[in-house]
């Protein structure tokens, strides 16, 4: 059996996760900076807080993303950025995008 990186058509190659547009949307956004505020990353990907925490919460568990707590004085806060793992899924999966893109 050939290897997951030989096999075949490059849809098999997508990332399940980043195939949904909103998971996918919110790590091209934090793909392309160290760290973004939830709420800059909210009103950009046009999210209510609701929606944003829960996609927040669902990359967090699959490792794409971390979650920053904290206080700018004395109102807390909320980062997001994405992590090594998240980095390397979203570069493959932008590839794979590409290659079925031509």
């Amino acid at each position: 059996m050939a290897d997951a990186d030989d096999a075949g058509h490059p849809r098999h190659r997508l990332d399940p996760i980043l195939q949904r547009p909103v998971p996918f949307s919110i790590a091209a956004l934090l793909a392309a900076a160290d760290e973004a505020e939830f709420a800059f990353v909210r009103d950009s990907v046009e999210l209510t807080d609701s929606a944003l925490s829960k996609q927040a919460s669902a990359l967090e568990a699959a490792g794409y993303v971390s979650v920053r707590k904290g206080f700018v004085g004395k109102y807390p806060r909320t980062w997001l950025s994405m992590t090594p793992q998240g980095r390397a899924a979203f570069t493959a999966h932008l590839a794979a995008l590409r290659e079925i893109a031509g």
